[in-house]
């Protein structure tokens, strides 16, 4: 996979965190830096962290289904994006939690990460270097949402909403790509 098309994964990939991170900024009056690095930290990480996990699954499967792989990253990048895209234009409105505890920022950061962990075992799959995805998976969501919570406070919903759906169309084309890239070399 290119250099691009890693930077678009990972770009992707962030959205969710991003657009929680912007619902933390529209909850909170006047976020300060330091309260924005530490939502960057808390997404950054965990993004960071669960390509690993995914690799490591994929990896252990990989013998079982090679013949397989390419369709299976586009399904799991497929459903990933259809699910961002889905959640998107969902016009549920919520009121923003502006708790910014452990607990709290745990949670939204496993839940934001499943399909990091998911894209991993896509990786594995496409024998994707996983030292350097993870950096850059995992500084892209710490600089987008550490953005998003000033952001948020500035622009609110409508920024929240586009997000997703950006997020969404990026990872269902990067998977339409990965299986295009096996078809035509058969």
């Amino acid at each position: 996979m290119s250099c691009a098309g890693l930077c678009f994964i990972a770009l992707g990939l962030s959205m969710d965190a991003f657009a929680v991170a912007v619902l933390k900024g529209m909850a909170r009056p006047r976020p300060s830096w330091r309260e924005a690095v530490a939502v960057g930290a808390y997404f950054g990480f965990f993004q960071a962290m669960m390509p690993g996990l995914g690799y490591l699954l994929g990896s252990s499967l990989y013998g079982f289904i090679e013949a397989y792989d390419h369709w299976i990253a586009w399904g799991l990048l497929s459903l990933i994006g259809t699910g961002m895209i889905r959640e998107s234009l969902c016009s549920r409105e919520e009121e923003p939690d502006p708790s910014l505890s452990v607990c709290t920022m745990l949670l939204l950061a496993t839940a934001t990460s499943i399909d990091a962990m998911a894209a991993g075992v896509t990786f594995a799959f496409l024998s994707v270097p996983l030292l350097p995805e993870m950096v850059l998976i995992g500084a892209t969501t710490f600089l987008l949402s550490a953005a998003g919570v000033k952001a948020g406070a500035v622009f609110g919903g409508p920024l929240r909403s586009r997000a997703g759906l950006f997020g969404g169309v990026i990872l269902m084309l990067m998977g339409v790509k990965i299986l295009m890239e096996h078809l035509t070399a058969i």
